[in-house]
């Protein structure tokens, strides 16, 4: 027989119950949809009553949410549908080192965080190796978290550059017949990274950096030849290299760098037949110390919902193809 019991539960002002409970109770709201025990808000307190299981649960939950919302975390509708679901699989555990890990403030004021398991592993992986793969669909902030650690490694002088490159497949990256300068031809190649950037230094110090040749942008091509010292080197639409030019990009690694390449194995644009070097990479360096592969998934979809629900459904529909 399941016991019942009574908690309260304390806010420190209404403003802090009002930013964790959302506007006319909006996320209490999703909360309690999600649970069978009874909350009643009383301004700055909550009374939680219903089965002693549940109202363990309920307590666990709004003090994780408390804790994101005091390490300065405006609390989403995200946040609150994702705790739900870790706390009902039982892996509740993970959610204050989830909710504590703030990589940087952006240049606007926002705090840049892991928002799903997946990522918070990702951007361990990027702190304890020289190379890290970062595969996904679309939507799991794979290139924006990347981005978001080169800044801060750059920030906190542990290097001195960022250096981002990106194939330019559709190119042929035989860009010379493009018009304009080499920054002109490979400007609409790198535009994600630029804006991922832009959004977290703002614009002057992204320009500034960029004036500086802090911040370098080429085509994957011109790496050849190259040793990268004191650098973060991010390789974005990764899918997209063939295996001598994966090879050729991950060789360039130099003291004191570090490197992280990212792509979905399920946007490939190269001509039929050919092989993936990011997918023949992800099979050869299994196992190599200082290298790790992390593979972000639809639950890893930080976009709007429905993008999750698309990934799902192409995914149901390539599996039935085979």
């Amino acid at each position: 027989m399941r016991q019942n019991s009574e908690k309260r539960f304390l806010f420190a002002s209404a403003q802090e119950a009002l930013g964790i409970l959302g506007h006319n109770d909006a996320h209490l709201n999703m909360i309690c949809t999600a649970f069978s025990a009874q909350v009643v808000s009383r301004g700055e307190e909550l009374i939680l009553s219903g089965a002693e299981d549940e109202v363990d649960q309920l307590a666990n939950l709004f003090a994780e949410l408390r804790y994101l919302y005091r390490q300065g975390h405006p609390v989403t509708a995200h946040d609150i549908k994702y705790s739900i679901r870790l706390l009902k699989e039982g892996r509740d555990s993970k959610l204050h080192e989830m909710f504590g890990d703030t990589v940087l403030v952006t240049a606007y004021g926002r705090h840049i965080r892991p928002k799903t398991l997946g990522q918070l592993v990702y951007l361990q992986a990027i702190r304890h190796n020289y190379i890290t793969l970062g595969i996904g669909p679309a939507g799991t902030g794979k290139t924006y978290l990347a981005v978001a650690m080169a800044v801060f490694s750059l920030k906190n002088k542990s290097v001195k550059r960022i250096v981002l490159t990106r194939p330019a497949v559709e190119a042929g990256e035989k860009l010379g017949f493009l018009p304009g300068d080499l920054q002109e031809k490979v400007d609409p190649y790198l535009r994600p990274l630029y804006d991922a950037l832009e959004d977290i230094l703002g614009t002057d110090t992204f320009q500034k950096y960029m004036s500086k040749n802090i911040i370098e942008v080429a085509p994957l091509a011109y790496m050849r030849g190259r040793t990268l010292d004191d650098a973060f080197i991010i390789l974005d639409e990764a899918q997209n290299t063939t295996p001598p030019q994966m090879k050729m990009f991950l060789t360039r690694l130099g003291f004191g760098s570090k490197m992280v390449v990212t792509g979905d194995l399920s946007q490939t644009d190269l001509p039929y037949g050919t092989i993936s070097g990011l997918r023949q990479a992800q099979q050869i360096l299994n196992g190599i110390t200082g290298i790790e592969c992390i593979t972000l998934n639809e639950s890893d979809v930080i976009r709007h919902e429905i993008v999750g629900r698309i990934i799902k459904a192409y995914d149901r529909y390539e599996q039935e193809q085979h």
